[in-house]
């Protein structure tokens, strides 16, 4: 079994910053991309940043500059570093993690509880 644990959230003022973290646990051979999602209120679900195993990077435009994505692999945990917060990055922030179980086995993704981030005007 495998388990996803995002916290970090809370509510800041904008032009404050905040730092999410995603511990992956449980049956792990490896870990491979973890990705950050957030979802507004009302809103679809959208990637905001993810991260490989060798550390490659990828944001949506929306954040670039203002938020990194890092991961600590000994520890199984994935950051994202939130910093000059808008109001419109109010979401519920989700970590997906991509999973290998077991040597030779194929890769699953599971999802987090997810964790709110709201920003004050």
């Amino acid at each position: 079994q495998v388990r996803v644990v995002e916290s970090g959230g809370g509510l800041v003022q904008g032009g404050g910053s905040l730092r999410l973290s995603c511990v992956v646990s449980g049956s792990i051979f490896s870990i491979n991309t973890v990705h950050w999602y957030r979802q507004p209120p009302r809103k679809q679900r959208e990637l905001v940043a993810n991260i490989t195993p060798e550390g490659r990077t990828r944001y949506v435009d929306a954040v670039k500059g203002r938020f990194t994505i890092s991961r600590d692999n000994a520890k199984n945990t994935t950051y994202l570093q939130m910093d000059s917060l808008k109001p419109e990055d109010t979401a519920r922030y989700y970590c997906l993690g991509v999973v290998v179980a077991s040597p030779g086995a194929k890769e699953n993704a599971y999802w987090g509880q997810g964790t709110q981030v709201t920003v004050s005007s």
